[in-house]
């Protein structure tokens, strides 16, 4: 598991990320997401970031896991893009999972797919799994 800190390519100022508009964060999100097989983004301490992350290792994939509470306000920046991208409306906007670089989305859509059988090829052809 690699857990990021501070993001690849993100600029410190004062010892903080700077974004500095939707735009670049949305690039900064599509990068981070394509950098790896599968990317999840979290936030300390939430029960369902613990459930998706225990899942994945359980299932054998060594996720990259993002924590926007450790990002300062460029975790706030990109929590407010995957609330977007989650579809708003009340919406939990982590985890966001993010599987071959696309978005596969939150909590139950991860559940959905493990439970009817499609999360593990999805997993396979991105090149998180090898069986």
């Amino acid at each position: 598991m690699q857990v990021v800190k501070r993001a690849a390519g993100m600029r410190m100022e004062g010892g903080e990320p700077t974004v500095r508009t939707t735009e670049s964060t949305y690039e900064r999100v599509r990068v981070m997401a394509s950098g790896n097989a599968v990317v999840v983004f979290t936030i300390g301490g939430c029960c369902m970031c613990h459930v998706v992350k225990q899942l994945l290792f359980g299932l054998g994939v060594g996720p990259t896991i993002v924590e926007l509470d450790r990002l300062d306000k460029a975790g706030r920046d990109i929590h407010a893009v995957l609330n977007q991208l989650s579809g708003g409306g009340g919406k939990q906007a982590v985890p966001a999972v993010f599987v071959g670089g696309k978005f596969l989305g939150g909590i139950e859509t991860v559940m959905a797919c493990h439970i009817n059988g499609t999360l593990v090829p999805l997993l396979k052809d991105a090149g998180a799994l090898w069986l």
